[in-house]
C-alpha cells in the first residue's frame, strides 16, 4: 500500500474481517467504579486502537489504556423505523466505538479525540481493516483550517477555564492530580493542533514527556502558570500560516462512507440468502 498523504509506509492491515467482533470500551473519562457499564459486543469494527495517555507517552503506573474506534451499523437498520445507536460505550475495560458516520462528523468538526485515530502509529491499532485502511489514506481530506484552530484551541480553553476554576492550587491531593492531567492535555492539545494547522501532519507521541509532566505539577501549583502557554500558542495559531483549506474535502469521505454501506448491504443480504 502506498503512504497516505505522504507519510511514511505503513504496515498491511491486520488479517480479519471487517464483522470481527470486539468488546466495546470507552476513552478518556474517569467513572465511579459503581457507575461503570458492562462491555458489549459490537459487529463490524473497522478501525480500533489505543488512544489517550499511553498513545502520547504520558502514562504512568496505574494509568488506565483507553481504547477508541469505530464501527459500521448493518446498511438494512439505516432504513428502519428506529435508527441503530451511534456509539457504544463501556468502562470495564475502557473503550468508545462510533458509528462509521457519526466518527466522520466528529473528525470532520476537527474533534481533537476523534481524529488522532487515524493518526496512530502502526503499533497502537488493534483492529484495523481493508475499510480501515482507506480510511486512513484519506485522513487529510477530514481537515481544514478553521476546523482545526477551533477544535483544538477551544479544548484547550476548556481545560484552562477548569484550571482556573481551582484557585491558587490549595486542594487535595486528588484534586491537584487531576489539575496537572488537565494542564498536560492543554498543552498537547496545543501542540498538536499547531502541528496540525501548520503541517497537514499529526504527531501522536509528544516529544518530551518530563516536559509535560513538569509543565502539569507546575500547573497544579499555580493554575494561573497556564495562561501565557495558552496565550502564546493562540498567536501562533493567529500568526500562521496554515497548509490546510479553508473546508474539508468531504468528497472522499462521502465516497468512503458510500463504500461502506455497499458493503454492508451486500453482507447484510448474504447473511440472509438474499
Amino acid at each position: 500500500m502506498p503512504p497516505p498523504h505522504g507519510g511514511p509506509p505503513r504496515r498491511p492491515a491486520r488479517p480479519g474481517k471487517p464483522g470481527d467482533r470486539v468488546l466495546a470500551r470507552q476513552d478518556n473519562v474517569p467513572v465511579p467504579r459503581s457507575e461503570r457499564r458492562p462491555t458489549v459486543t459490537v459487529p463490524n469494527v473497522l478501525l480500533s486502537g489505543i488512544v489517550g495517555s499511553t498513545a502520547y507517552g504520558l502514562a504512568r503506573e496505574g494509568s488506565d489504556i483507553d481504547r477508541l474506534g469505530l464501527f459500521a451499523a448493518p446498511t438494512a437498520q439505516l432504513h428502519g423505523l428506529h435508527r441503530p445507536k451511534e456509539s457504544h460505550v463501556s468502562t470495564a475495560p475502557d473503550r468508545t466505538l462510533h458509528e462509521a458516520a457519526k466518527w466522520c462528523r466528529l473528525a470532520l468538526g476537527g474533534n481533537p479525540t476523534a481524529m488522532e485515530l487515524v493518526w496512530l502509529p502502526d503499533e497502537l491499532y488493534e483492529v484495523r481493516t481493508p475499510l480501515g485502511d482507506e480510511l486512513i489514506g484519506i485522513r487529510s481530506s477530514f481537515l481544514s483550517a478553521r476546523r482545526v484552530r477551533d477544535a483544538y484551541l477551544g479544548y484547550a480553553t476548556q481545560q484552562f477555564r477548569r484550571l482556573e476554576s481551582r484557585g491558587d492550587g490549595s486542594f487535595s491531593a486528588d484534586t491537584r492530580k487531576r489539575t496537572a492531567k488537565h494542564a498536560r492535555h492543554l498543552k498537547r492539545l496545543c501542540t498538536q493542533g499547531l502541528e496540525l494547522y501548520t503541517t497537514g501532519r499529526l504527531t501522536i507521541r509528544v516529544e518530551d514527556p518530563a516536559e509535560y509532566h513538569a509543565f502539569g505539577e507546575r500547573v497544579a501549583a499555580d493554575p494561573s502558570a497556564a495562561r501565557p502557554l495558552l496565550q502564546r500558542y493562540e498567536d501562533a495559531f493567529t500568526a500562521g500560516p496554515t497548509v490546510l483549506p479553508e473546508e474539508p474535502d468531504e468528497a472522499p469521505v462521502e465516497a468512503w462512507l458510500r463504500r461502506v454501506r455497499a458493503h454492508f448491504y451486500t453482507a447484510g443480504r448474504s447473511a440472509v440468502g438474499a
